[in-house]
C-alpha cells in the first residue's frame, strides 16, 4: 500500500453545524491525513413534536440536515473539500447513530456541545454518551481548542 491510499475504516464525525462539530471536522480531517485513511461527516435529523396550532407548517428535517452539513463542511474547508469526504444524513437519535457508525470506524470524533443541552455543562449529552458506549476511540474536540 502507498502513502496515499486510504485504510479500510474510515475517521467518523458528528456534524450538528455548531462551533466544535466545525472544529471537529478540521481535527478528525487532521486525523485522517495521517492516518491515510478516509473521512466520513455525518449530520442526524428526527421529527420533532410540535403543537398543533392549526396552521401548516412545512418541515423538511432530511433537508435541513443536507444542508446543515454542507454549510458546515464549507465552514471546515472551504471550497477545498478533502478528498474521499463522505458526508452522511441520517435519521434518527444522534448518539445511537453515531454509536451505529463506530462499529466500522477507526476513530469517532465529535464536538464537546452541539446545539441542544445545558449552557455550562463540560460534555453534552451525545458525546458524552459516545465517549461512554462506542466501539473505537472517541476524540472529543471543544470549542475552545481553536482559540
Amino acid at each position: 500500500m502507498t502513502d496515499t491510499e486510504p485504510t479500510g475504516r474510515p475517521i467518523v464525525v458528528g456534524v450538528d453545524g455548531s462551533p466544535s462539530s466545525i472544529l471537529a471536522l478540521q481535527r478528525a480531517q487532521q486525523l485522517a491525513t495521517a492516518l491515510s485513511t478516509t473521512l466520513e461527516a455525518v449530520t442526524v435529523w428526527q421529527y420533532q413534536p410540535y403543537m398543533d396550532t392549526g396552521y401548516v407548517v412545512e418541515v423538511e428535517p432530511a433537508k435541513n440536515a443536507e444542508t446543515i452539513l454542507a454549510e458546515a463542511t464549507a465552514a471546515a474547508f472551504g471550497t477545498d473539500l478533502p478528498a474521499g469526504l463522505k458526508q452522511v444524513v441520517r435519521q434518527g437519535s444522534a448518539a445511537k447513530v453515531l454509536l451505529e457508525a463506530s462499529h466500522d470506524a477507526e476513530i469517532l470524533v465529535v464536538g464537546s456541545r452541539g446545539h441542544g443541552g445545558f449552557v455550562g455543562l463540560l460534555l453534552g449529552s451525545v458525546s458524552s454518551q459516545c465517549a461512554e458506549h462506542a466501539h473505537c476511540p472517541v476524540l472529543v474536540v471543544h470549542a475552545r481548542d481553536h482559540h
